[in-house]
């Protein structure tokens, strides 16, 4: 079956990705850590979206993995669409996850200079603490903040202000009705971070397109709610 591969957002990481393990009984799973977070918060960041998509895409060729299925989450979500436009032969089909087409986030917590003016004051540790606390509907008290909130401590200053630049920067709304792969748009409905007229766009626009709501679920559902998530996932890639 076609590998399934996995781009985490901002300040996160492949060890995000362990609630996910039972997708893997029907495929391979590729995940990466992008450079700056995760496994890899010792390589220099990359402070655009073209870049890391150039970055996954190299990687994934060093791998040996030509052709895949995608799965991009919030920042991560930017990433694969980018992909997704510039080598579109190598995506069968797409997902994504609690993302939007634009990266200057209408209505998200805080502006992105505002969380970038924070983290330099605040540092990066504590950075990491305060946003990830935002992906989960009951914030620090929800069963897997701790483990999120310690992948994202990893990230450096000047990958969160590169990450939060790149973000800033980009724009996928031209490309949208360019998408050719068989596409799922799957958001929680209590998401803080992505609101619902980013997410309509992106299940109006692209040709191809399911949509799956999750209630009572914030940034992080593959964390609050796996097991329906895992479902979601499967469900559409198993399918024709």
């Amino acid at each position: 079956m076609t590998p399934l591969v996995i781009v985490h957002g901002f300040m996160g990481g492949s060890d995000q990705w362990a609630l996910q393990a039972p997708l893997g009984a029907a495929r391979d799973i590729v995940t990466v850590d992008l450079p700056g977070f995760g496994r890899n918060a010792h390589l220099d960041p990359i402070d655009s979206i073209r870049g890391f998509a150039s970055w996954v895409l190299d990687e994934l060729s060093r791998r040996g993995v030509d052709r895949f299925d995608l799965l991009g989450h919030s920042m991560g979500g930017m990433i694969v669409q980018q992909m997704t436009a510039d080598a579109p032969d190598r995506v069968q089909k797409l997902i994504l996850y609690g993302t939007g087409p634009v990266g200057n986030l209408p209505g998200r917590f805080e502006p992105i200079e505002t969380s970038m003016d924070r983290a330099r004051a605040d540092g990066p540790e504590a950075t990491a603490s305060r946003i990830s606390a935002t992906w989960f509907l009951k914030t620090e008290a929800a069963e897997h903040y701790a483990a999120c909130a310690e992948i994202a401590r990893k990230s450096t200053l000047p990958a969160i202000l590169a990450g939060l630049a790149a973000m800033r920067d980009w724009s996928g709304e031209a490309a949208l009705r360019t998408i050719a792969s068989k596409t799922l748009v799957l958001w929680g409905d209590r998401d803080r971070t992505y609101q619902w007229p980013q997410v309509e766009r992106l299940w109006r626009e692209i040709p191809d397109t399911r949509l799956a709501v999750v209630p009572d679920a914030a940034h992080a559902v593959h964390m609050e709610r796996p097991a329906l998530f895992n479902a979601l996932v499967d469900g559409f890639l198993s399918g024709d």
